[in-house]
């Protein structure tokens, strides 16, 4: 997921805990500034009965003279108010006045009240005055509020999700570009772009400044590795190249016997393959940094037919029926010197590891709309383990057989340099298929 998301997703479950804490709080709120009200509205109605008291208004009150009831009036208003006078017992701990949410029965219907009970003494009579008035109406504004608040804040959600989104998309602008022009398109130190990236944020010109650095440092180590290699190749090459001169001239004397001359011989052809060793880590050392060129124009047609004269001599000593069954002749651009070296080590592998009067078939054509060719033969076959290391460098896949283990590794590094993909299918005993993907379609010649 991109930050961009994940920052929009965090403000959204930021401003989502927010909405649930305010659900959850302001109605308490609400509750609170209404019960105050409430409360005043009690004190005042408290105040105006007790004011007006006489003994002849607490006889009016009366209910039910006939009886020695205590409660002396009950007052209701459409069941939101009610009013109860009683006679009380003398308590010297009783607070005067309290406010408490309790349920009372009023003309047949029990509601829930905000009650204020205050105690007084009148000639020399102690009363309880009880005034309530109806919550049924706070309770349908705390609803009615929590309904709203839901929806309100349901909308800000989502646009202040929108708006995040784009916001963070335009201060992230930067950031993808960096990414995409000095990281995703760059191959190589020498194609790194340092011109500074315009960008409202100081974190991304650190960011960008920081990167231009390091790709400076890159580039040196580069260059330094470069040299190093060049330096390796003449160093190790020149003593090889004046102990095989000193190899062959010792040849020459005719003083030697048939065992001097054999060990001799057999120092020679190890300094070769030392040598054909150096030269092929050196390759894929070059073609790892990059140090060729991929402007020539390559037709593989001509690459095939070339290879199949030129290894006819091994193809007749193993009897091998080599088809050639290309059916386009397509120009690629590339490094003709490279691509002739990854043909030929297909090939000479195909050749290598293949069964006396066996068969070598290369073809071509489109795959999801990718030209292809492809190398198979009836050889020994691999079994999957052996696919999975192929391409490692020193890994042969029959220790019988003459090599370092070194064609594949560097088949596969110019298949990469040239952004070709190989894929490799094989069975054991009955041979293997190379099959190199061009990363296009090119033209057609």
């Amino acid at each position: 997921m991109k930050i961009k998301h994940q920052l929009a997703i965090f403000n959204a479950l930021s401003r989502l805990l927010l909405i649930f804490i305010l659900w959850l709080m302001l109605p308490i709120l609400v509750e609170k500034v209404v019960y105050r009200h409430i409360n005043n509205s009690l004190l005042e109605k408290q105040k105006k009965f007790i004011d007006h008291l006489n003994k002849d208004e607490i006889n009016d009150f009366i209910q039910n003279t006939a009886d020695s009831t205590d409660t002396y009036s009950q007052f209701s208003t459409l069941h939101s108010e009610y009013l109860v006078l009683s006679r009380a017992a003398k308590n010297p701990n009783q607070k005067k006045t309290t406010f408490t949410n309790d349920y009372r029965v009023i003309e047949g219907e029990d509601n829930e009240y905000r009650i204020l009970q205050h105690h007084f003494t009148y000639e020399n009579e102690d009363y309880q005055l009880e005034i309530g008035s109806s919550l049924s109406e706070i309770k349908d504004l705390t609803f009615i509020i929590r309904f709203f608040i839901i929806i309100v804040f349901v909308i800000i959600l989502l646009i202040t999700f929108l708006a995040d989104t784009f916001y963070i998309e335009y201060l992230l602008k930067p950031f993808y570009k960096i990414i995409d022009t000095k990281i995703r398109r760059v191959n190589e130190p020498e194609a790194f772009d340092h011109t500074p990236i315009k960008a409202a944020s100081r974190d991304f010109r650190e960011l960008d400044f920081v990167l231009n650095q390091m790709m400076d440092r890159i580039a040196e180590l580069f260059k330094k590795e470069k040299q190093f290699i060049s330096n390796v190749s003449h160093e190790l090459l020149t003593p090889i190249a004046l102990l095989k001169n000193k190899f062959e001239n010792l040849l020459q004397n005719d003083s030697l016997d048939d065992n001097a001359v054999d060990k001799i011989a057999g120092s020679l052809r190890t300094l070769d393959m030392l040598k054909k060793i150096i030269n092929n880590l050196l390759l894929i050392s070059r073609i790892e940094n990059n140090q060729y060129t991929t402007d020539e124009e390559i037709h593989f047609g001509e690459i095939i037919t070339d290879m199949q004269e030129d290894l006819q001599d091994r193809i007749e000593d193993k009897e091998i029926n080599f088809s050639n069954t290309m059916q386009h002749d397509f120009s690629f651009k590339g490094n003709k010197t490279l691509i002739h070296i990854l043909i030929y080590n297909l090939i000479t592998n195909a050749i290598k590891y293949n069964k006396k009067k066996g068969e070598i078939i290369v073809s071509d054509g489109f795959l999801n709309n990718q030209y292809f060719i492809s190398i198979a033969d009836s050889g020994i076959g691999m079994d999957a383990s052996q696919i999975e290391k192929v391409f490692n460098r020193f890994t042969r896949i029959n220790s019988d057989q003459d090599g370092q283990g070194l064609g594949l590794a560097i088949a596969k590094g110019i298949a990469s340099f040239h952004h070709i993909e190989i894929k490799v299918t094989s069975v054991i005993n009955e041979g293997t298929a190379f099959v190199l993907m061009l990363p296009e379609v090119v033209k057609l010649n």
